[in-house]
Protein backbone atom coordinates (compact mmCIF):
# COMPACT_ATOMS: atom_id res chain seq x y z
CA UNK A 1 0.00 0.00 0.00
CA UNK A 2 1.40 3.56 -0.76
CA UNK A 3 1.88 5.97 1.95
CA UNK A 4 -0.76 8.26 0.21
CA UNK A 5 -3.33 5.08 0.62
CA UNK A 6 -2.72 4.76 4.11
CA UNK A 7 -2.96 8.22 4.48
CA UNK A 8 -6.16 8.01 2.93
CA UNK A 9 -7.79 5.10 5.20
CA UNK A 10 -9.89 7.01 7.91
CA UNK A 11 -8.93 6.30 11.58
CA UNK A 12 -12.57 5.56 12.38
CA UNK A 13 -15.20 4.57 10.24
CA UNK A 14 -19.07 3.40 10.89
CA UNK A 15 -20.88 1.76 7.44
CA UNK A 16 -24.52 1.53 7.68
CA UNK A 17 -24.05 1.06 11.54
CA UNK A 18 -27.61 0.80 13.65
CA UNK A 19 -28.20 0.28 17.44
CA UNK A 20 -31.81 -0.76 18.44
CA UNK A 21 -32.46 -1.46 21.89
CA UNK A 22 -35.78 -3.64 22.52
CA UNK A 23 -37.79 -2.01 26.15
CA UNK A 24 -41.25 -2.81 27.44
CA UNK A 25 -42.06 -4.38 24.34
CA UNK A 26 -40.98 -1.72 21.72
CA UNK A 27 -38.16 -1.18 19.72
CA UNK A 28 -35.96 1.61 20.61
CA UNK A 29 -33.91 2.70 17.83
CA UNK A 30 -30.56 4.59 19.41
CA UNK A 31 -28.74 4.92 16.36
CA UNK A 32 -30.01 4.69 13.01
CA UNK A 33 -28.53 3.68 9.73
CA UNK A 34 -25.58 5.84 9.99
CA UNK A 35 -22.50 6.28 8.08
CA UNK A 36 -19.43 8.14 9.36
CA UNK A 37 -15.47 8.97 8.19
CA UNK A 38 -13.22 10.43 10.91
CA UNK A 39 -9.72 11.22 9.55
CA UNK A 40 -6.43 10.33 11.44
CA UNK A 41 -5.54 12.79 13.83
CA UNK A 42 -9.06 15.19 13.73
CA UNK A 43 -10.41 16.67 16.69
CA UNK A 44 -14.10 15.47 15.81
CA UNK A 45 -17.29 16.27 18.26
CA UNK A 46 -20.57 14.19 18.19
CA UNK A 47 -22.97 16.94 19.34
CA UNK A 48 -26.45 16.86 20.28
CA UNK A 49 -29.40 16.59 23.19
CA UNK A 50 -29.68 13.86 25.43
CA UNK A 51 -31.07 10.66 24.05
CA UNK A 52 -29.89 11.38 20.80
CA UNK A 53 -27.87 8.58 20.09
CA UNK A 54 -24.05 10.42 20.47
CA UNK A 55 -22.70 8.04 23.33
CA UNK A 56 -24.23 5.22 22.00
CA UNK A 57 -22.54 5.21 18.69
CA UNK A 58 -19.27 6.30 20.78
CA UNK A 59 -19.68 3.30 22.87
CA UNK A 60 -19.90 0.79 19.79
CA UNK A 61 -16.46 2.43 18.24
CA UNK A 62 -15.21 1.41 21.83
CA UNK A 63 -16.73 -2.26 21.50
CA UNK A 64 -19.17 -1.70 24.60
CA UNK A 65 -21.53 -1.62 22.35
CA UNK A 66 -22.60 -4.31 19.83
CA UNK A 67 -24.07 -2.70 16.58
CA UNK A 68 -27.49 -4.40 15.85
CA UNK A 69 -26.28 -3.77 12.21
CA UNK A 70 -23.77 -2.42 10.10
CA UNK A 71 -19.60 -2.13 10.15
CA UNK A 72 -17.14 -0.36 12.33
CA UNK A 73 -13.43 0.34 11.08
CA UNK A 74 -10.18 1.35 13.15
CA UNK A 75 -8.07 2.53 10.20
CA UNK A 76 -8.86 0.47 7.84
CA UNK A 77 -9.36 -2.99 10.07
CA UNK A 78 -13.17 -4.34 10.72
CA UNK A 79 -13.34 -4.65 14.79
CA UNK A 80 -17.30 -5.17 15.06
CA UNK A 81 -16.60 -8.04 16.46
CA UNK A 82 -13.34 -7.15 18.32
CA UNK A 83 -13.22 -6.93 21.74
CA UNK A 84 -12.78 -3.43 23.63
CA UNK A 85 -9.42 -4.41 25.39
CA UNK A 86 -8.39 -5.47 22.05
CA UNK A 87 -9.26 -2.06 20.03
CA UNK A 88 -6.52 0.51 19.92
CA UNK A 89 -8.65 3.46 21.22
CA UNK A 90 -8.59 4.52 25.00
CA UNK A 91 -11.72 6.24 26.41
CA UNK A 92 -12.07 9.03 29.01
CA UNK A 93 -15.43 9.08 30.94
CA UNK A 94 -17.10 12.07 32.69
CA UNK A 95 -16.38 10.27 36.23
CA UNK A 96 -12.51 10.48 35.24
CA UNK A 97 -11.84 7.29 37.59
CA UNK A 98 -8.93 7.56 38.82
CA UNK A 99 -7.78 5.33 41.35
CA UNK A 100 -7.73 7.52 44.62
CA UNK A 101 -5.04 5.27 46.49
CA UNK A 102 -2.17 5.86 43.96
CA UNK A 103 -0.30 8.86 43.41
CA UNK A 104 -0.98 10.73 40.19
CA UNK A 105 2.42 8.86 39.01
CA UNK A 106 1.03 5.15 39.33
CA UNK A 107 -2.20 6.55 38.08
CA UNK A 108 -1.00 7.28 34.87
CA UNK A 109 1.66 4.27 34.67
CA UNK A 110 -0.90 1.68 35.89
CA UNK A 111 -1.56 0.49 32.20
CA UNK A 112 2.42 0.59 31.03
CA UNK A 113 3.19 -1.58 34.00
CA UNK A 114 0.38 -3.78 33.50
CA UNK A 115 1.08 -4.23 30.27
CA UNK A 116 5.00 -4.98 31.24
CA UNK A 117 7.09 -2.45 29.99
CA UNK A 118 9.98 -1.90 31.47
CA UNK A 119 10.95 0.53 34.13
CA UNK A 120 12.82 3.33 32.45
CA UNK A 121 10.69 3.44 29.56
CA UNK A 122 8.20 3.75 32.27
CA UNK A 123 9.32 6.94 34.17
CA UNK A 124 10.47 7.96 30.59
CA UNK A 125 6.78 8.01 28.97
CA UNK A 126 5.11 8.96 31.93
CA UNK A 127 7.23 12.21 32.79
CA UNK A 128 6.94 12.91 28.95
CA UNK A 129 3.19 12.98 29.20
CA UNK A 130 2.86 14.81 32.70
CA UNK A 131 4.63 17.43 30.97
CA UNK A 132 2.29 17.77 28.01
CA UNK A 133 -0.72 17.85 30.84
CA UNK A 134 0.93 20.45 32.89
CA UNK A 135 1.24 18.40 35.98
CA UNK A 136 5.16 17.87 36.43
CA UNK A 137 5.76 18.36 40.27
CA UNK A 138 2.61 16.81 40.96
CA UNK A 139 3.70 13.22 40.63
CA UNK A 140 3.59 12.47 44.51
CA UNK A 141 -0.03 13.61 44.85
CA UNK A 142 -3.16 11.34 44.70
CA UNK A 143 -6.78 12.52 43.51
CA UNK A 144 -7.97 14.48 46.60
CA UNK A 145 -4.90 16.77 46.71
CA UNK A 146 -5.93 17.93 43.28
CA UNK A 147 -8.43 19.88 41.41
CA UNK A 148 -10.56 18.99 39.23
CA UNK A 149 -9.20 20.18 36.49
CA UNK A 150 -5.64 18.89 37.10
CA UNK A 151 -7.84 15.12 38.09
CA UNK A 152 -9.03 15.55 34.39
CA UNK A 153 -5.45 16.09 32.98
CA UNK A 154 -4.52 12.84 35.13
CA UNK A 155 -6.89 10.92 33.08
CA UNK A 156 -6.02 12.25 30.30
CA UNK A 157 -2.06 11.44 30.77
CA UNK A 158 -3.28 7.49 31.80
CA UNK A 159 -5.13 7.20 28.63
CA UNK A 160 -3.07 8.75 26.31
CA UNK A 161 0.05 7.71 27.72
CA UNK A 162 -0.62 4.24 26.25
CA UNK A 163 -0.29 5.99 22.59
CA UNK A 164 -3.77 5.03 21.34
CA UNK A 165 -4.42 5.67 17.54
CA UNK A 166 -7.62 7.27 18.58
CA UNK A 167 -9.28 9.08 22.21
CA UNK A 168 -12.83 8.75 22.89
CA UNK A 169 -14.07 11.44 25.40
CA UNK A 170 -17.44 11.00 26.78
CA UNK A 171 -18.58 14.51 28.24
CA UNK A 172 -15.55 14.79 30.33
CA UNK A 173 -15.77 18.64 31.35
CA UNK A 174 -19.13 17.97 32.45
CA UNK A 175 -18.17 17.80 36.19
CA UNK A 176 -16.28 21.37 36.05
CA UNK A 177 -17.36 25.04 36.89
CA UNK A 178 -17.90 27.24 34.02
CA UNK A 179 -14.30 28.82 34.07
CA UNK A 180 -12.78 25.59 34.60
CA UNK A 181 -14.09 24.10 31.47
CA UNK A 182 -13.72 26.76 29.60
CA UNK A 183 -9.85 26.65 30.32
CA UNK A 184 -9.96 23.19 29.66
CA UNK A 185 -11.45 23.58 26.02
CA UNK A 186 -8.32 25.30 25.06
CA UNK A 187 -5.89 22.80 27.09
CA UNK A 188 -7.74 19.86 25.13
CA UNK A 189 -7.15 21.71 21.71
CA UNK A 190 -4.13 22.15 22.76
CA UNK A 191 -2.93 18.03 24.30
CA UNK A 192 -4.76 17.11 20.85
CA UNK A 193 -2.58 18.52 18.42
CA UNK A 194 0.25 18.40 20.51
CA UNK A 195 -0.23 14.61 20.72
CA UNK A 196 -1.11 14.22 17.11
CA UNK A 197 -3.76 11.61 17.49
CA UNK A 198 -7.70 11.80 16.59
CA UNK A 199 -9.73 12.46 19.06
CA UNK A 200 -13.78 12.16 19.10
CA UNK A 201 -15.69 14.10 21.84
CA UNK A 202 -19.39 13.61 22.83
CA UNK A 203 -21.17 16.62 24.57
CA UNK A 204 -24.22 18.54 24.27
CA UNK A 205 -22.51 21.71 25.04
CA UNK A 206 -22.55 23.68 21.40
CA UNK A 207 -20.34 26.02 22.54
CA UNK A 208 -17.58 22.85 23.68
CA UNK A 209 -18.26 21.48 20.11
CA UNK A 210 -17.56 25.25 18.36
CA UNK A 211 -14.17 25.69 20.35
CA UNK A 212 -12.25 22.09 20.01
CA UNK A 213 -13.88 20.70 16.91
CA UNK A 214 -12.55 20.25 13.42
CA UNK A 215 -15.10 19.03 12.35
CA UNK A 216 -18.89 18.34 14.11
CA UNK A 217 -21.79 16.00 13.88
CA UNK A 218 -24.94 17.25 14.75
CA UNK A 219 -27.16 14.55 16.08
CA UNK A 220 -30.73 14.23 16.37
CA UNK A 221 -33.00 10.95 16.89
CA UNK A 222 -30.32 8.77 15.83
CA UNK A 223 -29.29 9.99 12.58
CA UNK A 224 -26.75 13.05 11.81
CA UNK A 225 -28.31 16.15 10.74
CA UNK A 226 -25.23 17.82 10.01
CA UNK A 227 -22.04 16.86 9.70
CA UNK A 228 -19.18 20.23 9.05
CA UNK A 229 -17.04 22.20 10.10
CA UNK A 230 -17.70 24.43 12.84
CA UNK A 231 -17.95 27.24 10.78
CA UNK A 232 -20.26 25.74 8.32
CA UNK A 233 -23.01 24.56 10.91
CA UNK A 234 -22.79 27.73 12.36
CA UNK A 235 -22.92 29.67 9.00
CA UNK A 236 -25.46 27.65 7.04
CA UNK A 237 -27.42 25.10 9.15
CA UNK A 238 -28.88 22.31 7.31
CA UNK A 239 -32.09 21.42 8.80
CA UNK A 240 -34.53 23.47 11.02
CA UNK A 241 -33.10 21.56 14.16
CA UNK A 242 -29.48 22.11 13.95
CA UNK A 243 -30.38 26.16 13.19
CA UNK A 244 -32.20 26.29 16.37
CA UNK A 245 -29.87 23.62 18.30
CA UNK A 246 -26.12 25.59 17.40
CA UNK A 247 -26.34 28.99 19.13
CA UNK A 248 -29.32 31.76 18.91
CA UNK A 249 -31.34 31.21 15.79
CA UNK A 250 -34.10 33.45 14.41
CA UNK A 251 -36.63 31.63 12.15
CA UNK A 252 -39.20 34.18 9.81
CA UNK A 253 -41.42 32.41 7.25
CA UNK A 254 -42.47 34.51 3.97
CA UNK A 255 -44.15 34.20 0.78
CA UNK A 256 -41.70 34.22 -2.48
CA UNK A 257 -43.05 37.31 -4.60
CA UNK A 258 -40.04 36.17 -7.37
CA UNK A 259 -36.68 34.99 -8.12
CA UNK A 260 -34.02 36.88 -9.01
CA UNK A 261 -30.49 35.39 -10.27
CA UNK A 262 -30.58 32.47 -7.63
CA UNK A 263 -32.12 34.68 -4.82
CA UNK A 264 -36.14 34.44 -3.68
CA UNK A 265 -37.57 37.80 -2.98
CA UNK A 266 -39.93 38.06 -0.10
CA UNK A 267 -41.97 41.35 0.15
CA UNK A 268 -45.18 42.78 2.02
CA UNK A 269 -47.62 45.51 1.56
CA UNK A 270 -45.72 47.44 4.51
CA UNK A 271 -42.25 47.98 2.45
CA UNK A 272 -40.25 45.17 3.61
CA UNK A 273 -38.39 43.18 2.11
CA UNK A 274 -36.26 39.97 2.56
CA UNK A 275 -33.75 38.51 0.16
CA UNK A 276 -32.78 34.37 0.03
CA UNK A 277 -29.43 33.19 -1.89
CA UNK A 278 -31.04 29.83 -2.55
CA UNK A 279 -28.76 26.57 -2.88
CA UNK A 280 -28.33 24.89 -6.23
CA UNK A 281 -30.93 21.99 -4.60
CA UNK A 282 -33.65 24.51 -3.89
CA UNK A 283 -36.36 23.92 -5.77
CA UNK A 284 -38.54 27.64 -5.05
CA UNK A 285 -40.48 29.06 -7.14
CA UNK A 286 -42.96 32.33 -6.76
CA UNK A 287 -46.04 31.46 -4.00
CA UNK A 288 -44.07 28.93 -2.31
CA UNK A 289 -44.21 29.88 1.69
CA UNK A 290 -40.51 29.52 2.69
CA UNK A 291 -38.84 29.57 6.06
CA UNK A 292 -35.58 31.14 6.52
CA UNK A 293 -32.93 32.19 9.60
CA UNK A 294 -30.61 34.75 10.14
CA UNK A 295 -28.15 35.15 13.52
CA UNK A 296 -28.84 37.63 16.28
CA UNK A 297 -25.63 39.26 15.41
CA UNK A 298 -25.89 39.60 11.91
CA UNK A 299 -28.99 41.93 12.36
CA UNK A 300 -28.54 45.58 12.51
CA UNK A 301 -31.71 47.69 14.38
CA UNK A 302 -32.26 51.17 13.72
CA UNK A 303 -35.39 53.91 14.28
CA UNK A 304 -35.14 55.02 11.60
CA UNK A 305 -35.65 53.04 8.26
CA UNK A 306 -32.42 52.31 6.09
CA UNK A 307 -31.69 54.09 3.01
CA UNK A 308 -29.79 50.91 1.23
CA UNK A 309 -32.22 49.34 -1.39
CA UNK A 310 -29.44 45.71 -1.26
CA UNK A 311 -30.38 45.06 2.30
CA UNK A 312 -33.39 42.89 4.22
CA UNK A 313 -35.57 45.25 5.60
CA UNK A 314 -38.07 44.02 8.78
CA UNK A 315 -40.47 46.31 10.44
CA UNK A 316 -41.37 45.40 14.92
CA UNK A 317 -41.91 46.57 18.23
CA UNK A 318 -39.14 46.10 20.62
CA UNK A 319 -40.78 44.13 23.65
CA UNK A 320 -37.56 43.84 25.87
CA UNK A 321 -34.27 44.82 26.18
CA UNK A 322 -31.84 42.66 28.38
CA UNK A 323 -28.07 44.02 29.17
CA UNK A 324 -25.77 41.30 29.20
CA UNK A 325 -22.23 43.76 29.85
CA UNK A 326 -20.87 42.65 26.67
CA UNK A 327 -23.91 43.23 24.71
CA UNK A 328 -27.35 44.36 24.59
CA UNK A 329 -30.22 42.02 23.21
CA UNK A 330 -33.40 43.18 22.02
CA UNK A 331 -36.47 41.07 21.95
CA UNK A 332 -38.69 42.44 19.06
CA UNK A 333 -41.77 41.32 17.49
CA UNK A 334 -41.96 41.88 13.80
CA UNK A 335 -44.88 42.87 11.82
CA UNK A 336 -45.32 39.15 10.42
CA UNK A 337 -45.50 37.57 13.75
CA UNK A 338 -42.41 36.15 14.55
CA UNK A 339 -40.14 37.38 17.56
CA UNK A 340 -36.69 37.88 16.73
CA UNK A 341 -33.72 38.23 19.03
CA UNK A 342 -30.88 41.09 17.84
CA UNK A 343 -27.46 40.95 19.61
CA UNK A 344 -25.83 44.42 19.65
CA UNK A 345 -21.99 44.89 21.01
CA UNK A 346 -21.75 47.21 23.88
CA UNK A 347 -18.48 48.22 22.21
CA UNK A 348 -19.97 50.34 19.95
CA UNK A 349 -23.15 51.62 21.58
CA UNK A 350 -22.86 53.42 25.30
CA UNK A 351 -26.87 53.40 25.32
CA UNK A 352 -29.00 51.35 24.37
CA UNK A 353 -30.38 51.79 20.39
CA UNK A 354 -34.00 51.46 21.65
CA UNK A 355 -36.40 51.02 24.53
CA UNK A 356 -39.08 48.95 25.18
CA UNK A 357 -42.40 49.60 23.15
CA UNK A 358 -40.23 51.66 20.20
CA UNK A 359 -40.54 50.82 16.85
CA UNK A 360 -37.57 49.80 14.83
CA UNK A 361 -36.28 48.88 11.68
CA UNK A 362 -34.02 45.50 11.79
CA UNK A 363 -31.86 45.13 8.60
CA UNK A 364 -29.53 42.61 6.97
CA UNK A 365 -26.86 41.34 4.39
CA UNK A 366 -28.94 39.27 2.35
CA UNK A 367 -26.00 36.83 2.31
CA UNK A 368 -27.15 36.33 5.92
CA UNK A 369 -30.41 34.64 5.11
CA UNK A 370 -30.47 31.11 4.56
CA UNK A 371 -32.93 29.22 3.66
CA UNK A 372 -33.95 25.85 6.25
CA UNK A 373 -34.92 22.57 4.86
CA UNK A 374 -36.91 20.72 7.44
CA UNK A 375 -36.52 16.74 7.54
Amino acid sequence: MTENAVQSVPAIELRDVAKTYHAHGEDVHAVREMDLSIAEGEFFSLLGPSGCGKTTTMRMIAGFEDPTQGSIFLHGTDVTSVAPNKRDVNMVFQSYALFPHMTVFENVAFGLKRKGFPGPEIRQRVDDMLAIVDLVGREKRRPRELSGGQQQRVALARALVNHPRALLLDEPLGALDLKLRQHMQVELKRIQREVGITFVYVTHDQGEALTMSDRIAVMNDGRIEHLGTPREIYERPATKFVAGFIGTSNLLTGTVAGIDGGRAILTSGAGERVIVPLRTDDSVKPGDAIELSVRPEKIDMSLSEPTATDRCVVRGTVTEVVYLGTSTNYNVATSTGAEVVVFDQNASNAEDIAARGDSVFLSWNPQHSYPIGTR
